[in-house]
């Protein structure tokens, strides 16, 4: 975050409540490319994207051609060890590569069990129901999941549930538009799961992997950009922190006399 998203107030207190950071000299251009780029870091971005997509992608390539379950799972697992191996090697930001091969790892254990290859989506699919629910369940219960999400990236963390009620707000439509959207792509995998073979859901699934994602990532850069901008509240932690420095030095100033 930039200087210019940090909390600005007209008060000459440093304890005072700053309310919602302006925008900055860029205006509400600049608050979106600062809402796009916050977005980008908390999910992942072009990478993140892609580190998604390529073990399923390699799991139904293989099971195609030979129709083997163990050597499509081993080679989706080996993928998903060789893209997080890459980023500790770089000494990136692993989440979203340790959270694929979890992913991909759940489906293997449960297709090796089961003896069933589509029982390698099964994992990721009711986790993207799960996933779908809790959006909309804490939506409706005014504690939307996005915004617990993304807080912590604006480092706004809950202020916008008390102090920012237009954050909310934008929040809780964000939350409503990955639920919805979630549950559109469940509705669509899950009859395949009955009804379709392997190969015909494997290819499905990996056509819908980045579209619907992509659509609500999109549309919550949308709402975000239109909302008042957060507030930074650990700008005025350490306001509060140098005026009581400041307070102990004068008093200390005054003993002294």
């Amino acid at each position: 975050m930039t200087s210019s998203d940090k909390p600005t107030t007209t008060t000459n207190d440093p304890t005072a409540d700053p309310g919602p950071t302006a925008p900055g000299p860029g205006g509400p251009a600049d608050s979106a490319a600062v809402t796009e780029a916050a977005l980008f870091e908390a999910f992942g971005g072009v990478r993140g994207m892609v580190e998604t997509v390529v073990p399923g992608l390699l799991f139904v390539t293989i099971y195609t051609v030979n129709k083997d379950l163990h050597s499509s799972a081993i080679a989706a697992l080996a993928v998903s060890l060789v893209l997080v191996a890459v980023r500790l090697l770089r000494k990136d930001t692993a989440k979203h590569a340790f959270s694929g091969i979890f992913g991909v790892a759940f489906g293997v254990v449960f297709a090796m069990m089961t003896g069933n290859a589509k029982d390698f989506y099964l994992p990721g699919m009711l986790y993207t129901l799960g996933l779908a629910l809790a959006y909309i369940v804490t939506a409706v219960a005014g504690v939307p999941l996005i915004g617990l999400m993304l807080g912590p990236v604006f480092k706004e963390n809950l202020s916008w549930r008390t102090r920012n009620p237009g954050r909310k707000k934008a929040y809780t439509k964000a939350s409503y538009a990955w639920g919805l959207i979630l549950l559109g792509k469940s509705a669509i995998l899950f009859p395949l799961y009955w009804w379709a073979d392997t190969t015909q859901l494997g290819w499905v699934l990996v056509a819908l992997k980045i579209p619907p994602f992509l659509l609500a990532v999109y549309l919550t850069w949308v709402f975000l950009a239109k909302a008042p901008p957060p507030i930074d509240v650990f700008a005025e932690l350490e306001a509060k922190e140098r005026a009581e420095q400041e307070r102990e030095r004068g008093a200390a100033a005054q003993t002294g006399e």
